[in-house]
């Protein structure tokens, strides 16, 4: 395991402790195997890739553990146009937002200095005070459009 995904552990357990929740080792085992495994997931997704290595770990221990992440702060929920929730590891100092296919739910990660800028320029143009935003684009990716 690398020192990410080790630090990443150590906060989750670190959570649960604070909170007073039992650390069970299927909750250990969820939240490391969901350090390991990049990208945006949904939950049925997750959950196959935890039963490929564990199958008496049920679906709902995974939800609510996923639920605990969130609530650390160590994973966060997307919502794109097909309505599935999906997770990520949360990396709050690497902010990102999304390209979205509409066709193949290909989700790339994206970044681009100059729309963070015109974004905070924007709120401020209208009196607020930014805390956050999420930004989806949504189309078709060069495979699809190509097909």
């Amino acid at each position: 395991m690398d020192k990410a995904k080790s630090v990443n552990l150590n906060d989750f357990l670190a959570f649960m402790s604070r909170e007073g929740l039992n650390t069970t080792v299927q909750r250990r085992a969820i939240a490391a195997a969901f350090f390991e495994f990049p990208g945006h997931h949904s939950l049925e997704e997750f959950y196959q890739h935890i039963a490929s290595y564990d199958a008496s770990i049920g679906q709902t221990t995974v939800y609510r553990t996923l639920k605990l992440l969130c609530d650390a702060g160590l994973a966060a929920e997307s919502h794109f146009s097909d309505g599935v929730t999906r997770y990520e590891v949360a990396r709050p100092e690497s902010h990102h937002d999304h390209l979205v296919c509409l066709s193949c739910g290909k989700i790339l990660e994206i970044f681009d200095q100059r729309i963070e800028k015109l974004q905070r320029e924007l709120a401020e143009q209208h009196g607020f005070a930014l805390s956050g935003h999420v930004h989806n684009l949504y189309g078709l990716c060069s495979d699809c459009r190509r097909a």
